[in-house]
C-alpha cells in the first residue's frame, strides 16, 4: 500500500508540476508519511520529480518553441542555481527556511493574481509603441537565481514563485512563462538532484515509484493547462498556493 501511494503522489504531483506548481507540497507530506526521514524524503522526492518535467516538456513542447533563447538562458541559470540549492540543504541544518516559506508563497501568489494589471501598468509605462520584454535584466537573472536555489534546497512553492517572476518580467503569455516555469524547476531538480546522488541518502526505490508517476503526470497536467484559460489557470495557481500556504502555517 506505502508502494502505491508513492506511485499515485507522483502521478498527482507530475500533474500540479505542470498546472499549478506545488508538487512538493503533495509529495513531500506523503513520503514522510509512508516513513521516510525528512532529509531522506526531500532529496528522493527532489530526484523523483525530475520526470515530471521531462513529461510536461513534451506536453509544452509548442510554447516552449516560442522563445528557444530565452528558454535557453533560463534552464542554464537554474541548473546553476540548483546546485548551489542542494549544496545548502547538506551544509546547513533541516528547517532553515520553514518559518519564511509560507510567507514567501503567500507574496509570490498575490503577485500571481495581479499581473494582469501590473503588466498593463507597465505597458502603459513605455506606450504603445516600447518594446516587448523578453530580454534577461541583471535584476531578472538575480530573481531567477534565488528561487532556482531555493528549488534546489526545498523546493515547496518553487514553481509558483518562478511563475511569478517570469510572468511579470516578459511580455509573454501565461501559458508561455507556465512552460517556462516547468522547465526551470525541472533543471534546479536535476542539479541538485546530482549533488543529492552523490552525497545524501536517497530511497531509490521510492525515486523509481516517483518518476514512473510523475513523467505521466507531467505530461497529463500539460495537457490539462494548454486547455485551460489564462484566467482559471491563475485562479488556480492562487488557490493551490494559498491554500499550501496556510497549510505549512498551520
Amino acid at each position: 500500500m506505502d508502494a502505491l501511494w508513492v506511485l499515485v503522489a507522483g502521478f498527482a504531483g507530475g500533474v500540479l508540476t505542470s498546472t499549478v506548481g506545488v508538487a512538493s507540497l503533495l509529495t513531500f507530506p506523503v513520503l514522510v508519511a509512508v516513513g521516510l526521514p525528512p532529509v531522506t524524503a526531500n532529496v528522493s522526492n527532489t530526484i523523483g520529480l525530475v520526470p515530471a518535467g521531462l513529461g510536461a516538456a513534451a506536453g509544452f513542447r509548442d510554447e516552449l518553441r516560442a522563445h528557444p533563447r530565452l528558454a535557453a538562458q533560463l534552464l542554464g541559470l537554474t541548473a546553476v542555481a540548483g546546485i548551489g540549492g542542494a549544496a545548502l540543504l547538506v551544509l546547513l541544518p533541516a528547517g532553515v527556511f520553514e518559518a519564511i516559506v509560507p510567507w514567501l508563497i503567500l507574496g509570490t501568489c498575490v503577485l500571481v493574481a495581479l499581473q494582469p494589471r501590473i503588466a498593463a501598468w507597465l505597458r502603459h509605462r513605455r506606450g504603445e509603441d516600447g518594446e516587448a520584454r523578453i530580454r534577461l535584466t541583471p535584476l531578472v537573472v538575480g530573481c531567477v537565481l534565488l528561487v532556482g536555489v531555493y528549488g534546489g534546497y526545498f523546493g515547496a512553492g518553487a514553481g509558483v514563485m518562478m511563475l511569478a517572476v517570469l510572468a511579470l518580467s516578459f511580455d509573454i503569455e501565461l501559458h508561455v512563462a507556465g512552460a517556462l516555469r516547468t522547465l526551470t524547476v525541472m533543471a534546479a531538480n536535476i542539479t541538485a538532484g546530482v549533488v543529492f546522488a552523490l552525497t545524501a541518502d536517497v530511497d531509490w526505490g521510492v525515486v523509481g515509484l516517483l518518476a514512473v508517476g510523475s513523467v505521466l503526470g507531467g505530461y497529463v497536467g500539460a495537457r490539462i493547462a494548454k486547455r485551460l484559460p489564462a484566467t482559471w489557470l491563475r485562479v488556480a495557481i492562487v488557490v493551490a498556493g494559498t491554500g499550501s500556504a496556510v497549510a505549512m502555517l498551520l
